[in-house]
């Protein structure tokens, strides 16, 4: 009698010694360097393994065999790594600092920090920097709700649609 009633004590008592407290990884918050394409101090074209030691506080990733090559997410911060394509894609709810005032702006209103668009399209602008590229993508009010940059040229940069 004794044994059966210990039995269900032991196994419940067993089973939460397997619990664990899981820590999340926090990252500081990110401060995106526009004009020369770093997301604190972190480049388009470094590796996964690079960015997620950097940034271990990533949400989720695909891996290099997915459509778009390696993606890691930072989806409670609206950011994306596509390292198999080497750009980095800031969405509208983007949670960090940009070094220009860019989400949000009207289109043609960034002359002053970015000059003359090198590519234009109608929902898009791209512009050429010393690193590579960046692109600036518009609502239906002509206003900035997407920034992907590169170190690829405009001419040889293929962005997961």
């Amino acid at each position: 009698m004794k044994n059966i009633i210990l039995l269900p004590f032991m196994t419940i008592l067993l089973s939460s010694s397997y619990a664990q407290l899981k820590v999340k990884e926090t990252c500081n918050a990110f401060e995106v360097d526009l004009l020369n394409g770093k997301v604190n101090g972190v480049r388009p074209d470094f590796t996964g393994g690079q960015i997620k030691a950097k940034f271990p506080c990533f949400t989720s990733e695909d891996p290099e065999t997915s459509k778009c090559g390696e993606v890691i997410y930072y989806k409670d911060r609206d950011l994306k790594f596509f390292t198999g394509r080497d750009y980095v894609e800031i969405g509208p709810a983007f949670k960090g600092k940009l070094s220009i005032p860019v989400m949000g702006a009207k289109r043609g209103s960034l002359f002053k920090y970015l000059g003359n668009p090198r590519w234009k399209d109608a929902k898009w602008d791209a512009f050429e920097t010393q690193y590579g590229t960046l692109i600036l993508y518009y609502n239906t009010a002509s206003k900035v709700n997407m920034i992907r940059f590169s170190t690829k040229t405009g001419d040889v940069i293929q962005l997961c649609e």
